[in-house]
């Protein structure tokens, strides 16, 4: 007998054997059956879905739980005025004495016009030091009283960015680059912790938890993180003994581009060290190959259309970068490459060539972002059989009209997320959130595919890239658990794979792109367990995710084609 029967809608299975199914059983943690309601086994509990769709999980392949919102920090998520800044801060800062910094997360770096923000914005707002986050996390801004308080207005360096000074004077100007690339290593958080009340190991673990309550609102049923610090390790296991590892989660580990043999030796002793188990995975590494466009610090093959002469850096020089990179696929990780610039793409792909060449190896590593591709480049991807892990809502003119399309100029629009070119060329795609740059809510994210619009619908743009919701929606799922060798055991609705699914508050497929903006998950299955239940359907609005055990993952297998026990996975 069926543990629960999922009965009387739609149900996409993305199996090439069977597609669409009317019914699916449940038993333990396991899908059991998949066929005709008619010849569905009987159920101890049936789900009755009343037409609306049922998908496999969503894996969101890039999803920053560490940088999830604080409560004790001002939001500028979308303020496009530095006036409202302003008055947000100053608010805040009156209602909030007891703190000695006043922080503030998301800031648009097109908030000023025509330039960067810099100190001087902030004058008045308030005395006490004010720490603020771009969207991207790649950059800060400060007002004059931090950095005082940093002792950067007295020449100090710090160990989480680059301070920028005026070309003229010298003078800083409260703007701060390669922040994200900085504050992950040992150094660089070490400094956070002890200078900025936002990083402290509590705050940092309620964004990691607060982040997880939202992936299971979601219908996200894997998230990875894809940058954990080897000093955060323990926030997650943290969560895993208190009950708040809902979704499954894979973190990939930090990896500074200047780090030695001992600080990989170190990541191998985690993985073998750090108890895995059906909700949490170690396994693949975060390298950078450059920076972001919105600073003129991506790596672009031709100058910006803005700044002559300019072209970004990659972040190591690259043959430094391809050794190093060689090293890493040697050793067995899978390597999950940030490169947003086409120069920093080119970079990491001549580096997997490379690297197959040396080490005889084919592994699965992925290049996230992949916002500007060189035409001959992509057809590197199926070839090479890289993962392009990409974030369909950057593409949307709410975040990148302005500063991102200056930047790069219209003669290079059509390099721009070109996730429908991949897909038709055969490449393996992968969609994600990248929260908190762009929302967690996964329709989000299939809208944007499936338009380039803002969100109210104007301003498409580059639409010889729009997706259909069909391959959207594998993007999410299938593709995701093929990117971290899930893919015998997650990403279709098929007997004998793992119970993660969603039901979604509709039928996705009758509707148009702004219809399934207003929609949402209403159930969120992991392993068989409703991790979110918002209409008490299968066990209340959210049950418990039970003790963690080895029953969802083989023991010994790894779960990423990565290090186990110093052996390589060769891998298609």
């Amino acid at each position: 007998m069926l543990d629960t029967l999922y009965t009387g809608g739609k149900i996409r299975t993305f199996d090439p054997e069977q597609p669409w199914a009317e019914a699916l059983g449940v038993t333990g943690n396991t899908i059991t059956y998949v066929g005709p309601n008619a010849d569905a086994p009987a159920a101890r509990h049936t789900v009755q879905l009343e037409g609306r769709l049922v998908t496999p999980g969503v894996a969101d392949t890039h999803n920053h739980l560490l940088l999830g919102f604080d409560d004790l920090a001002v939001s500028l998520d979308q303020v496009e005025s530095l006036d409202i800044v302003r008055s947000r801060i100053a608010q805040f800062a009156e209602t909030h004495p007891e703190l000695e910094w006043i922080c503030a997360e998301n800031a648009l770096y097109s908030v000023v016009e025509g330039r960067r923000p810099n100190a001087d914005d902030l004058v008045g707002v308030t005395d006490k030091p004010v720490f603020i986050t771009t969207y991207d996390q790649h950059s800060v801004w400060l007002n004059r009283p931090a950095l005082a308080k940093l002792g950067i207005l007295n020449g100090a360096e710090i160990a989480w960015g680059k301070p920028e000074r005026d070309s003229v004077t010298g003078e800083p100007t409260g703007w701060i680059t390669d922040f994200y690339t900085s504050a992950m290593t040992i150094s660089g958080l070490a400094e956070l912790q002890r200078d900025i009340p936002i990083y402290s190991p509590d705050r940092r673990y309620r964004k990691v938890t607060n982040s997880l309550d939202m992936a299971a609102r979601f219908g996200i049923t894997t998230v990875v993180e894809p940058q954990v610090p080897l000093a955060e390790l323990d926030l997650f296991a943290r969560a895993n003994d208190e009950g708040k590892l809902t979704s499954r989660t894979i973190a990939a580990i930090y990896h500074p581009v200047g780090a030695d043999g001992d600080f990989r030796a170190r990541i191998t002793e985690a993985i073998a060290e750090t108890p895995q188990h059906e909700r949490f995975k170690l396994g693949p590494v975060k390298l950078y190959a450059d920076d972001v466009i919105e600073p003129h610090t991506a790596a672009m093959l031709e100058d910006y259309a803005n700044r002559p002469g300019h072209r970004g850096h990659t972040s190591l020089e690259p043959t430094e970068f391809t050794k190093l990179f060689i090293e890493l696929d040697r050793l067995g990780y899978l390597v999950h490459t940030h490169a947003i610039g086409d120069w920093g793409t080119r970079l990491t792909l001549d580096s997997i060539e490379a690297a197959q060449r040396a080490n005889g190896t084919r592994s699965r590593h992925g290049i996230v972002h992949v916002e500007c591709l060189a035409p001959d480049d992509l057809p590197r991807f199926a070839e090479l059989g890289v993962v392009a892990a990409m974030q369909p809502r950057h593409a949307s003119p709410d975040l990148v009209a302005g500063t991102w399309m200056e930047n790069v100029g219209e003669q290079r629009w059509d390099r721009a997320w070109r996730y429908r070119s991949l897909i038709e060329s055969g490449a393996r795609v992968t969609f994600s959130s990248d929260w908190q740059v762009g929302e967690m809510d996964p329709l989000v994210g299939v809208y944007s595919a499936m338009t380039r619009a803002r969100l109210d619908g104007s301003d498409g743009w580059t639409q010889g890239e729009r997706l259909d919701l069909d391959r959207t929606l594998h993007a999410y799922t299938q593709a995701g658990a093929f990117a971290f060798h899930q893919e015998s055991k997650l990403g279709m609705l098929r007997a004998g794979y793992l119970a993660d699914l969603v039901v979604w508050s509709g039928d996705l497929y009758a509707m148009e792109p702004a219809e399934i903006l207003q929609q949402s998950a209403d159930l969120t299955v992991v392993g068989g367990e409703a991790i979110h239940d918002s209409h008490g359907e299968q066990g209340g609005p959210k049950a418990a995710p039970h003790a963690a055990n080895a029953s969802d993952w083989s023991a010994g297998e790894s779960s990423c084609g990565d290090v186990t026990q110093g052996a390589h996975h060769h891998t298609s």
